[in-house]
């Protein structure tokens, strides 16, 4: 096949039958199998012009177990995942997310795992054992990706903030304790006479921060309820911190006792309804008993449904008592998230800017954090916001 052959074929691929006249027809049984499939997504009755067939999946759980099981021979694990996410939004098939049929032909993600949440108040008890199945998959891919990541961020930055003067050999941060000593550099040696040494402390087993997060589970911050809770058990199982967990709507759960198991985080949170940041705020301050050894750490998109006014004055005096405090408009891949502006550039004056943050870059912004370090110059150049 020819350049110009491949690239009428994609194209044919994309535009549907109606396009088959100027670009000629599919010349396998496969494209043509995969054009069916296609069609049944993206050539439905409410997007219909002349010369293009309908599809649909007609609301058939086992039609849709069938189309699911070909999109994912046909087609690569990243475009599948596309496919699903339009097909739950296209053609209304979020009811059928309750068969269990449907469930185990379901290619899963992260977004899958956010709408089987969103229906957990919903769902039968036929469905719950395969949606606990498809969440417990993700999740454990998840902390697979992130957990070793996460530790050895975390543990370096507390062991930064632990250093001691008389280090142990072992424990020696050698690159600060020569930029400690340059003023006994000897030329005629090449070398520097170390006369105060800087090393790491190693008190594993004590506790050296609190770390309070706060998520917001309205239904715009599914995909990120999901990934802050595998952060959270992952850091609940540093013995060196205490990690707290609260989710919020206009109600408050604080799942901290759930932690040991980020799959019980997320069944014990109830996505969708409305937001009150400030009545969220309140509970996470009483929770804070060491401020100068607390991070705090936010997850909203900013739409306040409560008190505006007492929620910026509430995590201003937070943040003046010592709480290290991060606010993320968004904790996924999805790139720059829908946000109240006003709300992010009233943080911002406060000197607490707000921005998005991938997975992958999270533990680094906490190591940071934990170390006290500029998180308004590391969110400039890493992060996905405004």
């Amino acid at each position: 096949m020819t350049a110009d052959d491949t690239q009428a074929r994609r194209w044919r691929l994309v535009l549907g039958a109606a396009a088959e006249e100027g670009l000629g027809g599919l010349g396998s049984a496969e494209d043509a199998a995969m054009d069916r499939a296609l069609s049944a997504l993206y050539n439905t009755d409410d997007d219909q012009s002349p010369g293009k067939r309908t599809g649909g999946l007609q609301g058939s759980a086992p039609r849709v177990a069938r189309w699911l099981g070909d999109i994912r021979g046909y087609f690569p694990g990243a475009v599948v995942e596309v496919m699903q996410r339009d097909a739950v939004q296209r053609l209304n098939l979020t009811q059928l997310l309750l068969e269990p049929e449907l469930l185990e032909a379901v290619e899963p993600d992260v977004h899958l795992v956010g709408t089987l949440l969103s229906l957990n108040g919903v769902m039968p008890e036929t469905t719950k054992v395969t949606a606990r199945m498809v969440v417990e998959k993700v999740v454990r891919e998840i902390e697979q990706r992130i957990a070793a990541q996460t530790v050895a961020a975390v543990s370096g930055a507390l062991n930064r903030a632990a250093r001691v003067t008389r280090p142990r050999l072992r424990d020696i941060d050698w690159d600060r304790t020569i930029r400690k000593n340059l003023a006994t550099y000897l030329p005629e040696h090449r070398t520097v006479v170390p006369e105060r040494l800087v090393g790491y402390g190693r008190k594993a087993q004590a506790v050296r921060r609190d770390v309070v997060l706060a998520i917001d589970q309205s239904g715009s911050m599914a995909t990120s309820v999901v990934y802050a809770s595998v952060f959270g058990a992952v850091l609940a199982s540093m013995r060196s911190l205490r990690t707290s967990l609260v989710v919020f709507d206009t109600e408050i759960v604080d799942l901290t006792d759930k932690l040991d198991d980020p799959v019980e985080v997320l069944f014990g949170t109830q996505l969708g309804g409305g937001t009150d940041i400030n009545r969220a705020l309140a509970y996470c301050q009483s929770l804070v008993t060491r401020p100068a050894d607390t991070l705090f750490v936010l997850i909203s998109d900013l739409y306040e449904g409560g008190i505006r006014d007492d929620m910026l004055r509430r995590v201003n005096a937070m943040k003046e008592s010592g709480v290290q405090i991060v606010v993320l408009l968004a904790l996924s891949d999805d790139g720059a998230p829908a946000f109240d502006h006003d709300n992010a550039a009233a943080l911002a004056a406060l000197d607490i800017p707000a921005f998005a943050c991938s997975p992958d870059k999270f533990p680094t912004l906490l190591a940071l954090a934990l170390d006290r370090g500029d998180i308004q110059a590391w969110a400039s150049t890493n992060a996905a916001h405004r």
